[in-house]
């Protein structure tokens, strides 16, 4: 196929003869599939194109190093106008198309005697050059460089966020009650501001022998110990200083260093340490405890600072007593027996519990005897008392009348429990018990009520007389 069958492209074909201008949208089109023959682009370019304007096309490697062209409002693009395919002629070769040139000129004349026309074509394009340059201006002002740190790692990012809130909100990051941010959300934003995200992190934090939870934005265990305040020199950490804290926290022991004064043996040792029991510090200052060897405060308790423990050197043994059990009366009553009189039928008996004291000697000082074990060796046994419940009789037949207060007085002195020197004779009148209970009395005379004990007197009478007492006998007469 020659040359001669492509057709050229339509802003570089030879123009048919001028006709008047329809406008923009009213021109011709190039059919499809119609294309420039090859050569043509490059001789219009040297011709400086069919309209007289020069081609700003520069290939890759040419434009790095010439400024790209500029749009000029004041030179308006020529119209566009197509060929239809019955118009257009054909290229001879790759040479220009002949009278070009002509026809060129004679259409900058017709565009010049068209001045309203070209006004009205440039004032939409100006305005919508100026409405994108005032957009493109409000663009720029709203976008802000901020730079971000979230948990330490900066980024420089641009935003359209007018506060702190916005900016987190847009960046996807969320922020808890014990998380830091500054400055503090909801602070407007501006360009060039940085802003901070320090997340929190739990720490099971136990200080000196006091557990609690506390949450610090450190990232570091020596970071936090001196966010929350704590004394870290001569202390003992769980932890290393440098040990990284993560989200999800930490269990620490911290044990500052302390002044503890230990007295043992006469003599006051203080030392500065940051032992976790007492006992640890009284190793450390050198003391031993041996035996029964206490301390004034319980050995596993925490030590606090200016604390003083006093070391107890303990000796001592056991000691055992025997202590008696008192026995239980239990009375009975008796019909057979006069009324206020009570016979002991079966004694009791005491019983006997040992019980074992410890003896100890703290620093040279006895204590009191302390009870550590009690034992029953012998129960107790009660006694049995039988009671009289007998109405006694008023009087003795040729014995009521006497004078027995007389006689009383001069036998015990008007005792009734009185018994002589020898413990045979008792009671008002003296009576042995063989004798009283002869007469119907029950267990010792001395015992007896002081109504039985003159009944038991006047039958004696009856039965005997006065010679039952020979020495006071005839007081009995008055």
């Amino acid at each position: 196929m020659s040359n001669s069958q492509y057709l050229p492209d339509a802003r570089y074909a030879q123009p048919p003869d001028p006709e008047p201008y329809t406008g923009l949208h009213e021109a011709e089109t190039l059919a499809y599939g119609v294309y420039a023959a090859p050569g043509a682009y490059d001789e219009a370019h040297r011709a400086g194109g069919p309209y007289g304007y020069e081609d700003t096309y520069r290939p890759a490697y040419e434009a790095a190093s010439e400024p790209p062209p500029t749009l000029q409002l004041t030179d308006p693009l020529p119209p566009q106008r197509t060929v239809p395919n019955s118009e257009a002629p054909t290229l001879v070769g790759a040479g220009h198309s002949p009278g070009a040139g002509g026809r060129a000129a004679r259409r900058r004349r017709r565009d010049a005697e068209r001045p309203e026309s070209a006004l009205r074509r440039l004032l939409p394009q100006a305005l919508v050059v100026a409405f994108l340059a005032g957009g493109t201006t409000a663009f720029v002002a709203e976008d802000k460089a901020v730079e971000l740190t979230v948990d330490g790692t900066p980024r420089t990012l641009h935003t359209f966020a007018d506060d702190v809130t916005e900016l987190l909100a847009e960046e996807g990051v969320r922020v808890g009650a014990h998380d830091v941010v500054t400055p503090a959300p909801g602070t407007a934003l501006g360009d060039g501001d940085e802003i901070a995200v320090h997340y929190g992190r739990p720490v099971r934090l136990t200080l000196d022998g006091q557990r609690r939870e506390v949450w610090t934005t450190a990232r570091t265990v020596e970071g936090a110990l001196r966010q929350l305040g704590v004394r870290a020199e001569g202390a003992y950490l769980s932890l290393a200083r440098s040990q990284r804290i993560g989200r999800a926290g930490l269990t620490l022991d911290v044990r500052t260093e302390r002044a503890v004064t230990v007295m043992a043996d006469g003599r006051a040792r203080t030392i500065r340490t940051n032992a976790a029991t007492v006992g640890e510090a009284v190793q450390e200052a050198g003391i031993s405890l041996r035996g029964q060897d206490a301390t004034s405060v319980p050995a596993g308790s925490f030590p606090r600072d200016g604390q003083t423990v006093t070391v107890l050197r303990i000796t001592g043994g056991n000691e055992v007593h025997d202590e008696a059990i008192a026995y239980a009366v239990r009375r009975t009553d008796d019909p057979s027996l006069f009324r206020g009189t009570e016979v002991v039928e079966r004694p009791g008996r005491a019983g006997l519990r040992r019980i074992t004291y410890s003896v100890r000697t703290v620093n040279g000082v006895k204590q009191r005897p302390r009870r550590i074990r009690t034992e029953v060796v012998r129960e107790p046994r009660a006694q049995l008392v039988k009671v009289g419940t007998r109405p006694l009789p008023t009087s003795v037949r040729g014995a009521d009348g006497l004078d027995w207060q007389a006689l009383a007085a001069c036998e015990s002195g008007g005792r009734p429990g009185a018994v002589d020197p020898s413990g045979t004779y008792g009671g008002l009148y003296q009576f042995d018990t063989r004798t009283w209970q002869s007469l119907g009395g029950k267990g010792r005379p001395q015992d007896a009520p002081a109504a039985e004990q003159t009944f038991r007197a006047k039958k004696l009478y009856v039965r005997r007389g006065a010679s039952p007492w020979p020495h006071c006998g005839a007081r009995l007469q008055g």
